[in-house]
């Protein structure tokens, strides 16, 4: 009991089995089969990365129609000083004028995004686009194309992974 001054060594054990108790290891098999399934993954993977090819004029038409920049566009309404709750309203309504319009964020013009927020300014566009979004993302192992420039860099000299 806890609110013993000294409790007995037996109640601080209850609950666990006494004595060689078969409960313990029906806990192992879920174990062995997590571990087989991750060796059978890990033996297909390195065949997988060395073969997969990708089409690139297929992801570039597919990338800008889920507004992959609106991500970026809420980063910057924060550096600007508007907390993320209302900078995630303000792009959900920026969000939406784009659907209404059939158009991308980045073809919002200034008015229509200050009518939305007067926080917007010119320097918006260097954060959206495809692109530019994906740039912003600069931290380590990140999409970012300085961060891949510089894995690129360093890959092959001594001490690189």
């Amino acid at each position: 009991m806890p609110q013993k001054k000294n409790p007995d060594l037996m109640e601080l054990c209850k609950g666990f089995p006494q004595a060689y108790n078969r409960d313990l290891q029906e806990h192992k098999e879920p174990a062995f089969d997590s571990l087989k399934t991750i060796i059978g993954m890990l033996e297909v993977c390195p065949e997988f990365a060395q073969n997969v090819t990708f089409n690139q004029e297929r992801i570039q038409k597919a990338l800008p129609a889920g507004h992959l920049d609106a991500t970026t566009l809420a980063d910057f309404l924060v550096k600007k000083g508007v907390p993320f709750r209302t900078s995630h309203d303000i792009v959900g309504r920026s969000v939406a004028l784009c659907v209404s319009k059939n158009c991308q964020l980045q073809d919002l013009e200034l008015n229509e995004l200050k009518n939305i927020s007067p926080v917007f300014d010119n320097d918006v566009y260097e954060y959206l686009g495809v692109e530019n979004a994906i740039d912003k993302f600069s931290s380590y192992g990140s999409t970012g194309g300085l961060i891949v420039s510089l894995r690129n860099l360093t890959t092959g000299l001594p001490g690189s992974r």
